[in-house]
């Protein structure tokens, strides 16, 4: 998870590394594998609890004091905090926010709503004046985002926190935000997102690439979304090719010359020559690029890419990625390792990041068209929870993947598919859990079947050995 800048200040910094972790597996259980509980809810807490680990969010002690990057007129340095989410530091509040708040909603559990669930430890150990301990939960820190946001005068998370509360704090909260937004100028359909802002002058920093329009879109497309698919072609044009079924993605300043090409009346020449010759500019101007770190364009592209459905473009760049930035599995994961190097000799797309490659890929992969959307819209509520059977014992550490998780209502029936992946038998057990009073039978695709009388709320053991590469369906369904 090693980052390009070692201060855990950059945009693939573990923060960013786990927040998207962390909502890749939420999109996964809510959209596909909706009864495996016991095996997203371990996973989903272990990357929580690795947000509040110091090397993540230690770097704001440094980072508080600011710098004349993102202030300007700044003359001396401000006196630091270590608290990481009192003031400012939206970009780790916000996503720990999120996290704990689609926690409680995927598993109608309040772990991290509980007082000093989420505590911080500042504890240097040969500087300082002793150790601090900031304590918060999820609630606190809803109130310490939306104190902030009203400090400067200007949503996922709060919307699902309001699901589960019966409260309306998120329509209040969201109403602010799109002034913000539209006052700064901050957002257009046929321009790039700008990139951010400079609060203390007010003046919005122009995109360099469209990373951060892309980031952005795949989350604002929860609710703001007829103004992020309107702007999706021309945010798009020029960053993502198809010239005669190849899809790439291009490096920023390709994709500018590409651009500048078509605003200055290019648009009747030919894909692939605008293409070679904004690679040439590239080639002969790449020696300007001055800043040492590479955004995670990939990544939050693949990410927009999967929540809006482009399924041309999002399939054509993963089969990029498959075919020239060496996919490696790794004890049943895929990821892709880092290559500082960003483009080849021909100007093609080589670099990989640990953002893209450890998490925002699989992310893709995993989520569907209007996941987030749709889960903003419709979140789990303890209702639904309350009358749902689920599997609980059964974790990545089995050696198997699970194909399926799902939970037939109408049916009564509960579905599994488990298939192993490391060429050796495993032996796996778990128990599926919130079944109604009856007669139960456990059907597998080995032909074995076994039969339960259940009182309510009980739950069925089920055992089973798969053998190396086997896939085996598991079927509990009450009788009637």
């Amino acid at each position: 998870m090693g980052t390009q800048e070692p201060a855990q200040e950059f945009l693939d910094a573990y923060r960013y590394q786990l927040s998207t972790m962390a909502y890749a597996s939420g999109l996964a259980h809510y959209h596909r594998l909706p009864a495996m509980h016991g095996l997203f809810q371990p996973l989903i807490r272990r990357l929580i609890q690795k947000m509040l680990y110091r090397e993540v969010w230690g770097y704001w002690y440094l980072s508080s004091q600011s710098g004349i990057m993102l202030d300007p007129d700044l003359k001396v340095l401000r006196k630091p905090w270590a608290d990481p989410v009192v003031r400012e530091n939206i970009m780790y509040s916000g996503h720990l926010l999120l996290m704990t708040s689609l926690y409680a909603m995927l598993f109608n559990d309040d772990e991290f709503e509980k007082p000093g669930s989420l505590t911080f430890h500042w504890n240097p150990l040969f500087w300082g004046m002793g150790p601090e301990i900031f304590v918060y939960d999820n609630r606190s820190l809803q109130q310490a985002i939306i104190a902030e946001m009203e400090r400067n005068a200007w949503i996922i998370a709060m919307h699902l926190n309001d699901a589960r509360d019966g409260t309306d704090v998120a329509p209040k909260v969201l109403e602010k935000y799109k002034a913000a937004l539209e006052k700064k100028g901050m957002i257009a359909r046929n321009d790039l997102y700008k990139d951010f802002i400079s609060v203390k002058q007010g003046h919005a920093v122009p995109a360099k690439s469209v990373g951060f329009t892309a980031w952005a879109a795949a989350f604002m497309n929860t609710w703001n979304s007829e103004f992020v698919r309107a702007g999706f072609d021309s945010h798009a044009t020029g960053f993502i090719t198809n010239i005669n079924g190849h899809v790439e993605l291009q490096h920023p300043m390709v994709a500018g010359a590409y651009r500048s090409a078509l605003a200055q009346g290019g648009a009747s020449q030919d894909p692939s020559q605008l293409l070679h010759d904004a690679r040439e500019f590239y080639k002969s101007n790449k020696s300007s690029i001055t800043f040492p770190y590479n955004e995670p364009t990939f990544g939050y592209v693949v990410q927009w890419l999967s929540e809006l459905g482009k399924t041309t473009e999002l399939n054509g760049i993963l089969a990029y990625a498959d075919q020239n930035l060496q996919p490696t599995w790794e004890k049943g994961g895929l990821y892709y390792p880092r290559n500082d190097q960003t483009t080849d000799d021909e100007c093609r797309w080589t670099h990989m990041d640990p953002f893209s490659g450890n998490a925002a890929i699989g992310y893709s992969r995993l989520n569907v068209e209007n996941g987030q959307k749709n889960m903003f819209e419709a979140p789990w509520t303890k209702d639904m929870l309350a009358n749902r059977a689920y599997v609980d014992g059964l974790d990545l550490s089995h050696g198997v993947d699970c194909l399926r998780g799902v939970w037939d209502q109408e049916r009564r029936a509960l579905v599994v598919t488990l298939r192993e992946w490391s060429g050796k038998t495993a032996k796996v057990g778990f128990e599926v859990k919130n079944l109604q009073s009856g007669s139960w039978t456990v059907y597998t695709s080995q032909g074995e079947s076994t039969s339960h009388e259940v009182l309510n709320g009980e739950q069925v053991a089920v055992d089973a050995t798969v053998q190396a590469n086997e896939e085996v369906d598991f079927v509990i369904i009450r009788d009637t």
